[in-house]
């Protein structure tokens, strides 16, 4: 077992620009792709999210040290730390429960999908540590190790049936075809948006505004230009973090390179999946009587659109503001600032990529995520304590993007009814699983 871990734990620390390009090359070859083909599918991947790490790095690296400052000044009285899921990775996997998710997660999903169970094949290997952040909750709460690694196995199957779900209409919005998004932060999100966008249908004013970023675009000029608007973010930030004028100016010109190569950088990342998606769909057709599997990919694939970015960045000034003023919260948003698109990205296309749908759905979100990070600060404090994860404040942390219903559902399960409650959550998932299942068999026996 040790060496087994062991191995794990040397394949994670290649990093995801490493292990995920083998990972992509290895599926592409045994789905029938040429090894020639199959191998610059693996290394385009691989550049595509060195890419992506680079403007995300290039984010979190100016806008977030701005955001900090903007913290220091005007967060004093709210005493929880937002750690950031940034932490959650290197957490997840430095621990027993994240590295044994890995081999479980992957044998279990190749079994639901050849009985049909899922349509998604997860390669996403880096964000299973969101599935073991729930066991490690679980264990937090229980004090129990099987019980934290038996959570683990109840998120991942969570994931997978979030994934199918909401998998046509993200893949259609997007124009990723064969592919679903297994990232749970961005798939808990869907379940906010569906109700309250159909709030905003029936809200008379807001249910005929259409305000696309490309409607915006046409008719503001460059003033509703996504690259502009990510400018004027950046300036403001740099005002309110006091920066001098070349401070300012640096910080805006930032944003607005983030704006602009993103989306090309998300391009590129997709050149080397199609091949891979494509294969997927051939092999499966042949030879599981037809039945279609998505590759299950990082939400980094949906945060280049205009809306998705445009949405994110004014979601800074907004939650620093709404936390300063909501009552009962005691987190000040600080190291997930930089991420929010990770949260927010698949509610857009709920939202029918409407901007103004968009900000106001999003932050009635952030506010369900503030008072839940900040409910389930202890337990979180307790999962690093366990971890032996030294976070470098002796108060409590949290995280705002990790304070979503499923975290929420699992720490009240857990602590209410056991592990009987999280296996039956796992029993539910499986039922529903299997009803979809059949209603996707008489569907394609109609068509």
């Amino acid at each position: 077992m040790d060496v087994i871990i062991n191995l794990l734990q040397w394949f994670i620390g290649l990093g995801s620009t490493v292990f995920l390009p083998l990972i992509i090359f290895i599926i592409a070859l045994v789905f029938g792709v040429k090894p020639g083909k199959a191998f610059m599918s693996g290394v385009t991947v691989g550049i595509g999210s060195i890419g992506l790490n680079l403007v995300l790095n290039l984010l979190s690296g100016s806008l977030g040290a701005a955001i900090q400052t903007m913290g220091e000044q005007y967060g004093v009285a709210l005493n929880i730390m937002d750690i950031g899921c940034g932490v959650g990775g290197p957490l997840a996997f430095s621990t027993t429960i994240g590295i044994l998710l890995i081999p479980i997660s992957l044998l279990v999903n190749f079994l639901f999908v050849a009985l049909g169970l899922t349509k998604t094949l997860n390669v996403d290997i880096w964000n299973f540590w969101f599935p073991a952040f729930l066991g490690l909750l679980v264990n937090a709460v229980t004090q129990n190790f099987v019980f934290g690694i038996l959570a683990t196995v109840v998120a991942v199957i969570l994931q997978w049936f979030l994934a199918d779900l909401f998998q046509e209409k993200v893949s259609n919005f997007f124009g990723y075809p064969g592919i679903a998004i297994t990232h749970m932060m961005a798939l808990s999100g869907v379940v906010f948006a569906i109700p309250v966008n159909w709030v905003f249908d029936h809200i008379p004013g807001l249910n005929k505004l259409n305000a696309d970023a490309e409607t915006l675009t046409k008719k503001f000029g460059i003033f509703g230009d996504t690259v502009f608007m990510g400018l004027i973010i950046g300036v403001v930030v740099g005002i309110f973090a006091g920066y001098d004028i070349a401070g300012i100016g640096t910080l805006g010109m930032s944003t607005a390179a983030v704006m602009k190569i993103m989306p090309k950088m998300v391009a590129m990342f997709m050149e080397g999946l199609m091949p891979v998606a494509e294969a997927a769909k051939e092999f499966t057709s042949k030879r599981l009587n037809g039945r279609q599997v998505n590759i299950g990919m990082d939400a980094a694939l949906t945060v280049g659109h205009p809306t998705v970015m445009s949405t994110s960045l004014l979601l800074v000034p907004i939650s620093l503001a709404i936390a300063l003023v909501l009552p009962g919260n005691k987190v000040l948003p600080f190291g997930d600032l930089a991420f929010f698109t990770f949260g927010i990205c698949l509610m857009i296309p709920y939202f029918k990529g409407n901007i103004v749908r968009a900000i106001i759905g999003c932050s009635l979100y952030l506010v369900t995520m503030l008072y839940m990070s900040t409910w389930l600060a202890p337990t979180i404090t307790e999962v690093f304590a366990l971890a032996n994860y030294d976070v470098g404040t002796t108060g409590l942390v949290t995280s705002v993007l990790c304070g979503i219903w499923p975290a929420g559902l699992f720490v009240i399960i857990a602590n209410y009814l056991g592990i009987v409650g999280v296996l039956g959550i796992g029993v539910v998932v499986i039922v529903l699983m299997a009803y979809f299942k059949g209603i996707r068999s008489k569907k394609a026996v109609t068509e």
